[in-house]
Formats: structure tokens, sequence, C-alpha cells
């Protein structure tokens, strides 16, 4: 496959296709043991993403995937570089790719596992191993050991780690003695640890004569000597041995048994390169205790270009590839033949059948929708959207129903400082055995009851967002993993999504649905300083692929927004897009929260489908603008009282003054780009809520955009219906101070804003007035 991909297929361009034949080799021993002797259809695997053409491969070989996606391997509709649920198809457990992550996300999934388990409408569910398999240099990854840490809080149990030793990475060569670090550090974390370093045939020629002064000898050489020996072969093999070993009676005797090519095989039968002895390692576990199985092996085992340490990124030749084929028995014109090389095709054909794994069906579950709950607080003077999320879950909380028990919160050690606590008082945390609240059994006063039960339904994590965006990941494919649904929900400071990014970015590629929420953002969180003030997370959101991003300003926004976003992230349609907005809204996809601290006075209540409609598409008039507007301020997040208050300063000065309150510039920017996609491929009578919105506004009216974020958020919007905008807001780091001096100095402040609106625009240049 990679061949035909590099040296067969016509190419368009003059770029490698590359494809990882050597990483992949070293992988095929330990995945033909771990699929065909040791998997249960209830088993989840993340495959190592250089060994993806081997999962393919085995697909193949099962009647799972068709031989043109195989024939355009790394092409357009062909099968995936590296395993994608959403590309390859249903038999992708885990999509992989970014490394470290698919390693992360099956202990994730294993302890949302035990969380289904526990649950009364989850106890049918039988309990699977969650294996990783994964390349050394994958250890690496600093969130491999942010989640052993996690695991380690949790009791983590059911889960495997196949580490592929090879002991080469892209570059070059690991460090010697990194075996005895990996086994420290999984030990420390309660994980047992089986080293796989010898197959069969070391195991048998130890046991001859002269065989403990070979094992010894193979257990003490560097790692570059062992890779250049491979590389070399069975003649320069027996040379060294007959240096270093020679003249010794019983070892001599041992090699000069062998033939060179004898010899070469002894010597590359490290333990994960043997099928026998991982099928034996897999079966000799009998607890649901983690695992670690360190399987060494050759990188490019069994073929030309096996131990160079040029070969992570190398390929066989034409030449190189006709002598292996050869060696391999494989017949000309028979490449993708899934039987060409074996004897007696029935009875293989009829022991694949009876393999366990591949009898189980599809991979993929179903799960119901779950009906959204009707949310409707009652209206506040004042109130900040960080505490109006918190009462909506509190009101969920106590209402009950399919839904609330189905959600499950988490937070990387802010749970108080987010607002879930009133939730966690009603619905406790999570834990397989109950652990009682000491400071309640003391009565000691605390607005905190930390519960830990069975029943409960948050799990707490440590203070590290890439363990959060991993567990999101997996309990928002819960359904399709179990077939037990779950809302997820997870609060993180604004910031530090940052700090999560890679794994966010990785939960939305696998299609997870989970509700993230954001909170405090922005420099209006003024007293924290520039390190806790979040700039270009709005943009994070418009750019996120599979995650709809909203900043409501008022509790009312946020109530609708998150009625509609319960029963978005359950959507799973076919994706045409709907011809009011232009969103691919049937599809569904995860859903960002950016909140904030700060208590805003509120509009009272509004229960009109034009205010409600345009919350959730994502911009309405707060302000609708007369017939002549000279002036429109769009403004999106808590940044509303001074926009609100920049156009009464206007009055009087400009005329007909509107106000847009934009809830997501993602969504109103995702519906107009597709619009003008459509009408580029002729499809007529197209508009977008953001050009309807801006339909009505006279040609030489300005725009002013406003947000506490990075001002490029709406600075689009000027664009749509050709109307000279200023955008306002923060580009570089914030600093301590109150939430006037702040907005003052960036220029977001009501003043700030009426005086640019002034400056914008025709007429009077006088101070807006203060």
């Amino acid at each position: 496959m990679i061949h035909h991909a590099n040296h067969i297929r016509p190419k368009a361009d003059a770029i490698k296709l590359g494809g990882h034949q050597a990483s992949s080799a070293s992988m095929v021993s330990i995945m033909a043991a771990l699929y065909f002797t040791a998997l249960r259809p209830e088993d989840r695997v993340a495959v190592k993403p250089h060994a993806g053409p081997v999962f393919h491969a085995m697909q193949y070989l099962m009647g799972r995937q068709d031989l043109e996606r195989m024939k355009n391997f790394r092409g357009w509709g062909g099968v995936q570089s590296y395993p994608s649920r959403t590309k390859d198809g249903d038999e992708v457990d885990f999509s992989t790719g970014s490394v470290g992550l698919g390693v992360g996300i099956t202990a994730f999934t294993s302890l949302v596992q035990d969380y289904v388990a526990a649950k009364g409408w989850g106890q049918d569910l039988r309990l699977g191993r969650m294996i990783a398999l994964m390349g050394d240099a994958e250890l690496d990854e600093g969130n491999v050991y942010e989640c052993l840490q996690e695991g380690w809080k949790h009791d983590l149990r059911n889960c495997w780690w196949v580490v592929d030793y090879n002991r080469q990475s892209l570059d070059g060569v690991v460090r010697e003695g990194l075996w005895q670090r990996i086994e420290a550090i999984f030990g420390a974390f309660g994980w047992e640890v089986v080293r796989l370093k010898h197959g069969v045939l070391q195991r048998a020629a130890f046991a001859e004569p002269g065989g403990t002064a070979l094992r010894d000898w193979i257990d003490a050489c560097p790692n570059q000597d062992y890779a250049a020996l491979t590389f070399m072969g069975g003649a320069v093999w027996r040379r060294r041995l007959m240096d270093d070993l020679g003249d010794q009676g019983e070892v001599s005797a041992l090699i000069e048994r062998r033939s060179d090519a004898e010899l070469a095989a002894l010597m590359e039968n490290l333990g994960g390169n043997c099928v026998e002895t991982m099928a034996e390692a897999f079966a000799a576990v009998d607890h649901d205790r983690p695992t670690c199985f360190l399987a060494y092996t050759i990188k490019g085992w069994g073929t030309p270009i096996a131990g160079h340490k040029d070969n992570h990124g190398g390929l066989m030749t034409k030449a190189q590839m006709a002598d292996w084929q050869r060696h391999m028995g494989v017949p000309e014109g028979a490449e993708w033949e899934p039987f060409a090389a074996v004897e007696d095709k029935a009875g293989f054909r009829d022991w694949l059948d009876r393999v366990p794994f591949f009898a189980g069906g599809s991979r993929r579950q179903h799960d119901d929708r779950l009906p959204a709950p009707t949310l409707d607080l009652p209206s506040e003077r004042e109130a900040s959207t960080q505490a109006g999320f918190g009462k909506i879950l509190d009101a969920i909380a106590k209402q009950g129903g399919a839904l609330a028990d189905r959600l499950v919160t988490t937070s990387p050690d802010v749970t108080g400082t987010t607002s879930l606590g009133p939730w966690v008082n009603r619905r406790k945390l999570f834990a397989r055995a109950a652990r009682e609240d000491a400071f309640r059994a003391q009565k000691i006063p605390s607005t905190a009851k930390w519960d830990f039960a069975p029943e409960g339904q948050h799990i707490e994590l440590g203070i590290a967002e890439m363990n959060l965006m991993l567990f999101l990941g997996a309990a928002g494919l819960s359904h399709a993993l179990f077939g037990k649904r779950l809302i997820p929900v997870g609060t993180v400071y604004d910031p530090f999504v940052a700090r999560g990014l890679d794994a966010l970015n990785y939960a939305c590629y696998q299609d997870a649905r989970f509700l993230l929420v954001g909170t405090p953002s922005g420099v209006t969180l003024a007293p924290e300083g520039g390190a806790h003030q979040s700039i270009a997370s709005p943009l994070i959101g418009m750019s996120q692929d599979g995650l709809a991003a909203y900043e409501p300003a008022f509790v009312d926004e946020l109530s609708v927004i998150m009625g509609w976003a319960f029963d978005y992230l359950q959507r799973d349609g076919a994706g045409d897009p709907d011809e009011r907005t232009w969103l691919r809204d049937e599809t569904g996809g995860s859903v960002y929260l950016r909140l904030s601290t700060n208590p805003i006075e509120q509009p009272g209540r509004r229960h009109d489908d034009a205010f409600r409609q345009g919350a959730i598409d994502g911009a309405y008039w707060l302000r609708p603008p007369g017939p002549n507007c000279e002036v429109v301020i769009a403004y999106q997040g808590v940044i509303a009282p001074e926009a609100i208050a920049a156009a009464g300063r206007l009055s009087g000065m400009r005329r007909d003054v509107g106000v847009l309150a934009v809830t997501s510039a993602d969504r109103l920017n995702a519906g107009w780009t597709a619009a003008q996609r459509a009408r580029a491929r002729g499809v007529a009578g197209v508009r977008s809520h953001a050009e309807r919105l801006l339909d009505g506004l006279p040609r030489d009216c300005r725009m002013v955009t406003v947000i506490d974020g990075h001002p490029a958020t709406l600075a689009w919007l000027g664009a749509v219906a050709g109307h000279r905008t200023m955008s306002l807001g923060v580009e570089h780091f914030g600093q301590t101070g109150s939430i006037a001096d702040l907005y003052h100095h960036y220029g977001i402040d009501a003043a700030s804003i009426a005086e640019t609106a002034l400056g914008l625009s025709a007429g009077p240049r006088l101070a807006a007035r203060r």
C-alpha cells in the first residue's frame, strides 16, 4: 500500500507521500497478536499513528475495507495516513495523529467506562480494555505523564499501553537506559510493567550451552550498535559476535551452528517482533490493573531498511521491494490478494471468521437523543454570565430528568471558581467507592458538599488542561463507544483554553460532543493581570472546526444558547446547510461558551422569537437602526454596557444609531462565508443571517465593533455589506487594575467607543459627552 502510493500510483506533483514503512513493520507482530488473539469486541484500541497502514491492511484482510480506498492511501478519498474515526469509518475506535493524545484518551475512556457502568442506566455495559499502541518517542509528550498521575488519582483500571520500543525516533536513536526510567515511572503510578525483550528464538538459544553469554551480550549492546548491526545483516552480526564472544567454546559453537540468515533472524527476534511472545504476554494478564507492555522491536523489522537510523521517513526502492516481495512469497500481480502467500486459504479464512474481536459486528454504537430541558430562570437586575451558568446547571440538577441524569461535569481544580458548586452539591462527585466529606462529617461550615459516590456526576481533575480536554473527548464519544450517551460539560479559566488546545482540537477531530465553558475571560478579569486575561480565545473559537463558539452578554441569551446546545450536541444529520443561516446545524458538534464574572445590568424578560433565534444564529438587533442610520455599534460579550452607553452618547450627534448584539461571531461568520461559497457555485437567492441583518443599512453608514478580546473577531463585519468599519478590542497583554482603568487603557470604554464612531462618520467632531 505504501509502496503503491509512492512508486506506482501516478503523481500530480513532486511531493513525497511517505507512509512510514519502518514504523509499520515494527508493529506488525504486536498488532497481529493483539487483534487476532487477545482482543474482545468490547475492547477499544488507539493505534499508533505511524502504524496506520498495518491497521488498514488488517481491515482489508477481514473484508472491512475496500480495494480502491487502499490503493488511494494518502490520496483523495483513500484511507487516511493515520486512523481517523470520521474519515476511515466505523472500525476506528480513536483517531490518532498528534502523538501522545491517542495514548492519553484510552485512560480517560476507561474512567468514562467506569462512570457509565456505575450508573443504574449503564449496568448492562460489558467492561472492555482501553488499549493504546504507542511508539517509544510518544513518551516524550508531557500529556502522557499528566495522564498517568490523573489515572492514579482515579484508580484507573482496564487500561493497557503497549510501547513499540524500537529505540528509534524520527531524528535518531533514543538514549541508553530509557527502559529503566519507563518502568520506574509506570511503577510509581501503580501500573504493572511487562518487559518483552526476547522472542521465542532468542529464549530457545539462551537455553543452549553458551546461551547465557549471548543473552548478556544482547542486554548490554548499545541501542545504536544494535540498530546498525541489524541493518548490515547476518555476516556482520557474526563478525561482531565472534569478535566480542568468540573463542569461548560453547558460545562460539552456538553462533557457528547458524547460517548468516539464521543468525540475523535470531538477533532480530526481539519480544515485540515475535507474535507468539506477544500473544503469551497478553493472555497472561489475569487482572484489571493498568498494564504497560514494553515490547522491544526492530524498526523496519523484516525489511531491507530495518535498523537504519534514517528509516523513519525512508522508503524501499522499487528494486528492494521486488526482492522483498519474492522473499515474502507473494507472486507478481497478486500484491492486493489478501491470501496470496497462504497455502491453506480455506482453513485460514475459517480461522479468521472465528477471531472474537472481528465477530462482534460494527464498532460504532448508538444511543437515543435526550430531550433538552426547558430553561427559564427568574430575571435579575444585575448578573454575570458565569453566575447565570451556575444557576442554570443548578436548576437542571433540581429539575431532574433524562438529560440531567446523563450530564457529567468536570473541571481542572476550578470547580468552585467556575460556578459548578451548586451542581456538585446536588449531584455529588463520582468515585467507584463512596467517600464522605470529612469537613461535613466534622460539622465544619463550608459551602461545598464534597461527597464522592458511584452515583456522583462530577469528575474532579487536577490542574492540567490537556487532561480536561481529553476527558471531554472521551466522555463526548460515550454514545458511540458504549451505546450510552453522556452530556459532558467542562469548565476552565478562559485564558487556559490555549493550554489544552492540542487536545481540544483532537477531541473535535474525533467528533466528540461536549460543552466547554471558558470563564472568566478577557481584561474584564481586571485584578488578575495579564497572565489571566484572555485575548485570542474568541479567534480560537472561530477557527476550531467542530466547535460552535458563543459569547453571550446576558443571562437570557445564555439560557437560550444552552438549551439549543444540549440538543445540538446530540445531532448527527446529513449536513445539508440550513437555507435560513447556511450553517450545517444538522450535523451537530461541540459548543464553547466564553463567559464573564462581571455582573452587568440585565435587559428584563424577553421571549420574542426574533431575539431567541438571533441569539442562536449569532446576532440580533438590540437597538434596531433607523432608516437613516449613520452609525452601528456591534459588540460581543460582556462589553455590552459600554456599547449601549456609547450609543446613548451619540444621541443627537448621529442619526438612527443601531446596536447589534453579536452572540457568536463564529456562527455569524461561518454562515456568511458558506453563503458566499454557495453563490460562487451558482446557487440563486442565497442570503446569510449576517447579510439579512445588515441589508437595510445605508451604504454610507459606519460601523464600530467592540469586544473584550482580539478586535479581529468582529473586524470582518464591515465586509458583509461594504460598510467602513473600525474594530476595537484588546491586542496586547493586560495588567492589573480596575475594569474602568483597563477598558479606558485599551479604548473599549463607552467614551472611547463613541469618540471612535464620531471620528469615523460624517458630522460634528465634538467630543462624546462624558
